[in-house]
């Protein structure tokens, strides 16, 4: 049983390796601002929950794995913000006001 979770944890922290890079080719790839926003936020949330699924059967106690869970929704609730101001800043400056 044990084997079958370090392969589970193993291919969700491999997947998760691969949003990563994913989101850093979308970042690096597409032109406009808000098309790298988006990439980058959607493959990071994704890699960051796919890396902690994957960790959250090695850890020790309930404890550690709350922590574990607390720093994703920490690190979504940071993306997001940051995807707003960013994304409210370039309409800002697309559409002049009047």
């Amino acid at each position: 049983m044990s084997m079958l979770i370090s392969l589970f944890a193993a291919a969700c922290v491999l997947a998760g390796v691969f949003f990563f890079i994913a989101g850093t080719l979308g970042l690096l790839r597409f032109g406009d601002t808000l098309s790298r926003v988006h990439a980058l936020t959607k493959a990071d949330n994704l890699g960051l929950g796919l890396i902690v699924l994957g960790l959250l059967p090695l850890v020790d106690g309930i404890a550690d794995a709350l922590k574990l869970v607390v720093i994703w929704a920490l690190v979504l609730l940071g993306g997001t913000t940051a995807a707003q101001l960013v994304a409210g800043a370039v309409r800002r400056e697309q559409d002049p006001p009047p």
